[in-house]
């Protein structure tokens, strides 16, 4: 079993660092391995923090200069998700599981929109904060394709460039996720047994992720997350509605 968490780990790890899709590789796979949904949401959230580390130590060059716009939005994905955490343990995230599909499908085709660099940043204020704080609430509550809409949020309201859109977007849901965590570790059924191998491989494969997308056409990297968001929302929306 440890080798299997921890080859999810690194694969999850990853795709989510350069994509924001860790879930489509460890959730299954803790699925698969007997978990209970619920369960596997927290420990899965849980182990993410390992990803954060290693995503946050691999895009130091991309964060550089950002540290004004880190702590006001990074105050604003910590509240949410809080408040998706506190949501998740009142009420379990299959009372979502009809809308998300459809979340998940509009901000992967929101990636592939084209983009007017210099304008962004007329509209980075509430509106990006706001939005932040919804999304940083979703990760806490249900998570799936978090990153894919962070992502898709950061390059429609800003000017930034992909790789650094991508950093950020790793940092800013990092923040959200490891309150979300520090929650789910004190009042939620987490299984440490499988935290620790899944946590390190996210380590790893989050370590590995930024510089994936430092030597990839961010054109390419665009199709390719906005595809596996699609897959993963064609997946759930199957489960759900059948």
């Amino acid at each position: 079993m440890y080798p299997i968490l921890l080859a999810a780990g690194i694969g999850g790890g990853l795709v989510g660092a350069a994509a924001g899709v860790a879930s489509l590789v460890s959730y299954p796979v803790l699925l698969a391995l007997g978990l209970p949904p619920v369960t596997a949401n927290v420990t899965n959230s849980v182990a993410l923090v390992g990803g954060t580390a290693g995503a946050v130590a691999g895009s130091r060059a991309e964060l550089a200069g950002q540290s004004g716009r880190i702590r006001w939005l990074g105050v604003a994905a910590v509240l949410g998700g809080v408040v998706g955490s506190g949501l998740l343990l009142l009420a379990p995230a299959g009372s979502f599981e009809l809308v998300v599909p459809w979340l998940i499908a509009l901000a992967s085709a929101a990636v592939l929109l084209p983009r007017r660099p210099g304008e962004g940043e007329r509209r980075d204020g509430w509106l990006l904060t706001g939005g932040v704080a919804l999304i940083g609430m979703y990760g806490g509550y249900f998570g799936a394709a978090a990153g894919i809409m962070m992502l898709a949020l950061l390059l429609a309201l800003t000017s930034d460039s992909f790789a650094r859109g991508n950093a950020m977007k790793n940092t800013l849901l990092g923040a959200a996720n490891a309150v979300a965590a520090l929650a789910y570790a004190l009042f939620g059924p987490v299984d440490w047994i499988t935290v620790v191998p899944l946590g390190i491989g996210f380590l790893v494969g989050g370590r590995i992720g930024p510089a994936v997308v430092r030597r990839t056409r961010p054109e390419v990297l665009r199709v390719i997350i906005a595809l596996m968001g699609l897959g993963l929302a064609a997946n759930l929306a199957w489960h759900a509605y059948r």
